[in-house]
C-alpha cells in the first residue's frame, strides 16, 4: 500500500517544492498531495521531483490563486446561493482540474462550501453545537444539546435541499473538464454541520455524476467529529467505499478538528484497513505543528496495522457509517 503526504504539513516553513518533496521522501512517504497552501513559485520544484515522488492528488485551491493573500480550502464556495460566487468557484475548480492533469494527479479534493443554519432571530453554527455538547457532559442525548441539534439539522436539511438544484447545475458545467482531463472531483466530509454536501447529499451526487468523475473523500478525523457529535444519526444513504476516491488520515482526541498524527488520538485505524484498500489515495494530513518524529511514528503505526504481519484483514469493506472510529 502506498502512502502520500499532504504538503500542507510543512509548506509554511519549507518554501521550495524540492525541499518539501525531499522531506516527504526522508520520512518514508511514496507520493504527495499538493495542499491548498501550495504557492505558484513552488510548483516547478514539485515537477522537478516527479520522477522520485509523484503527485497523485491536489487539494483545492491549488496553487494559491494570485489574487488571494494566502491559501485556504474555502476561498471560493461552489456550494453557494449566490450565482456570482458559484461562477467564480466553478472557474477556479476547472483551473484546478487542468492543473491536476498537468502535474500528473488524477484527483482534486474539494471543500464545496457551507449551508448556514442560522435563523433571522438567532445565530447558530457548529461552534455553538460543540459548546452545547460539552456543556451537556459530552452526551448527544443531553436535553439542551438534543434540542439545539434538532433545530439546526432541520434548517440545514431544508437549505441543503434548496441549494441542491443550483449545485447540480454548476456541477454539470464542470463535468466537461473532468471528462476531458480524466480527473476525479472528490467532495470531502467536513467537521461542521454546515458542510455541503453532507453524507446523503454526497451519495445523491455520486449516484448522478459518478460516471463523470465525481466521488466522495473520507477524512478520518472529520468523520469521528461528526460521529461523536451525533451528526451521522439518520444518514439515509451512506456511500459504499468504492464511491470514495481517497482518504485523509489524521487523528483527533475529542470533537475538535485536531489533525494529529495517526496514533496520537482516538481514531481506530485498524478498522479502516478495508476502506484504505478500496480507495485510490491514502494521504496523511497532519497539522503543521506535528513534529517529524510524531509523523514518522504515525506512518509506522499505520504500516504496522495495514501492511505488517499482524495487520487485521477485513472480509468485506465496510460502509463509512459502519466503520467504528
Amino acid at each position: 500500500m502506498k502512502f502520500a503526504l499532504s504538503t500542507n504539513w510543512c509548506n509554511r516553513r519549507l518554501v521550495r517544492g524540492e525541499e518539501i518533496a525531499e522531506a516527504a521522501l526522508a520520512l518514508g512517504f511514496d507520493e504527495l498531495e499538493l495542499g491548498f497552501r501550495t504557492t505558484p513559485e513552488s510548483v516547478a520544484g514539485f515537477k522537478a521531483m516527479l520522477g522520485r515522488i509523484p503527485v497523485r492528488s491536489i487539494h483545492a485551491f491549488c496553487p494559491v490563486p494570485l489574487s488571494a493573500p494566502a491559501g485556504h480550502p474555502e476561498l471560493f464556495q461552489l456550494a453557494s446561493f449566490a450565482a456570482g460566487e458559484r461562477d467564480l468557484a466553478r472557474a477556479h475548480v476547472v483551473r484546478n482540474i487542468r492543473f491536476a492533469a498537468e502535474i500528473g494527479a488524477d484527483t482534486v479534493v474539494l471543500h464545496a462550501g457551507r449551508v448556514a443554519f442560522s435563523t433571522l432571530f438567532s445565530f447558530r453554527d457548529s461552534s455553538l453545537l460543540r459548546e452545547a455538547f460539552e456543556k451537556g457532559g459530552g452526551k448527544v442525548d443531553a436535553r439542551g444539546y438534543r434540542r439545539l441539534l434538532a433545530r439546526a439539522r432541520k434548517t440545514r436539511k431544508a437549505r441543503g435541499q434548496r441549494l441542491m438544484p443550483l449545485f447540480r447545475q454548476t456541477l454539470e458545467e464542470i463535468v466537461p473538464a473532468l471528462k476531458e482531463c480524466g480527473v476525479t472531483l472528490a467532495f470531502e466530509n467536513l467537521p461542521y454541520l454546515e458542510g455541503f454536501p453532507d453524507e446523503d447529499e454526497t451519495a445523491a451526487l455520486v449516484q448522478e455524476f459518478g460516471e463523470a468523475g465525481v466521488r466522495g473523500w473520507f477524512d478520518t478525523g472529520h468523520h469521528r467529529v461528526r460521529e461523536q457529535l451525533g451528526w451521522l444519526a439518520g444518514v439515509a444513504a451512506p456511500l459504499p467505499v468504492e464511491s470514495y476516491a481517497g482518504m485523509h488520515l489524521n487523528d483527533v482526541v475529542d470533537v475538535h478538528d485536531d489533525h494529529f498524527a495517526p496514533g496520537d488520538g482516538k481514531v481506530d485505524f485498524a478498522s479502516l484497513k478495508p476502506m484504505a484498500q478500496a480507495v485510490r489515495h491514502v494521504v496523511f494530513e497532519p497539522n503543521g505543528e506535528v513534529g517529524e518524529e510524531a509523523l514518522r511514528r504515525g506512518l509506522e503505526h499505520i504500516r504496522a496495522l495495514w501492511d505488517g504481519p499482524d495487520a487485521k484483514n477485513g472480509e468485506e469493506a465496510p460502509l463509512p457509517s459502519q466503520v467504528k472510529i
